[in-house]
């Protein structure tokens, strides 16, 4: 391995501390470019065999975005909230990419999302999503009319507080706290969950991750949007046609074997424990 490189938002303390204190240890081993996340620009891969991210899950999400199609091998350092797609910790860091430096990994490919907006024939957005893509209310609380079309038929028309289109990846994001089924990484999958949706029988729907998805706003409200990975918002009209497949593109994960899926479903959702009965 001869280049890496070390994305982070540097505008972030306790980042920056971490990226600079890193530094001089990486220099003796491997040629290092810094990436400050907080500059929302594309990273240029320019030659490099891997990156390195700093932060909670929202600083992968946006070197993955960053990256364009331009994907390599991606490891994450938690230093966020819930660290659900971080590999590493920061106490261990230089061990374990010595670990990788020497080739011991495995390289897990997942898949993404692409999702553009359709607005009377022209095309006005086009995003790439590791988690999700969410048509919501910005600010109103009022129910809103999703018509939803898959592979060319129509499925339903939603009446309801949005609808998330999610990959298996993201389905313990959003998708999760909608009341979305949790998928193993490595399907290949869509999940459609309506948010609160009026019609009870509404339910979440997995469908092939080949599917061509279509959502079309029925509501002639101004406060609708559609939110790419939580961090990418686009203000919807009546009308307005959101497209979501499966990229080209597949984000490469760096495994070096220290968790499992299902060992971070315990360890992160609380799985596993015994029920607390208490005592008469």
């Amino acid at each position: 391995m001869k280049k890496i490189l070390v994305s982070g938002n540097l505008c972030k303390k306790k980042i920056a501390d971490s990226i600079n204190g890193l530094k001089p240890w990486l220099d003796k081993h491997v040629v290092t470019e810094i990436i400050d996340l907080s500059k929302e620009q594309p990273i240029e891969k320019g030659g490099a065999d891997m990156i390195v991210v700093f932060g909670g899950d929202g600083a992968i999400l946006a070197t993955c975005r960053n990256l364009g199609k331009s994907q390599i091998p991606l490891i994450g350092v938690h230093m966020g909230r819930f660290g659900f797609l971080a590999e590493l910790v920061e106490k261990d860091v230089c061990t374990s990419l010595e670990k990788i430096f020497t080739g011991d990994y495995r390289i897990r490919k997942r898949m993404l999302l692409q999702c553009t907006v359709d607005r009377s024939g022209k095309r006005i957005s086009d995003s790439t999503a590791l988690n999700e893509a969410v048509i919501s209310r910005s600010s109103l609380s009022r129910l809103i009319s999703i018509k939803l079309n898959i592979n060319g038929e129509d499925v339903a028309t939603y009446r309801a507080d949005g609808l998330i289109v999610s990959t298996p990846l993201g389905s313990t994001a959003h998708a999760l706290s909608a009341g979305g089924p949790i998928l193993t990484p490595d399907l290949n999958a869509f999940i459609i969950v309506p948010i609160c949706p009026h019609t009870l029988t509404n339910r979440p729907l997995v469908v092939s991750g080949d599917a061509k998805i279509e959502m079309e706003v029925l509501s002639p409200l101004n406060e609708t949007g559609i939110t790419v990975d939580g961090q990418i918002f686009v203000g919807l009209e009546m009308g307005d046609k959101v497209k979501v497949e499966r990229s080209e593109t597949e984000i490469h994960m760096i495994d070096i074997g220290t968790r499992t899926f299902y060992g971070v479903l315990r360890e992160k959702l609380n799985w596993g424990g015994q029920p607390n009965y208490g005592r008469n």
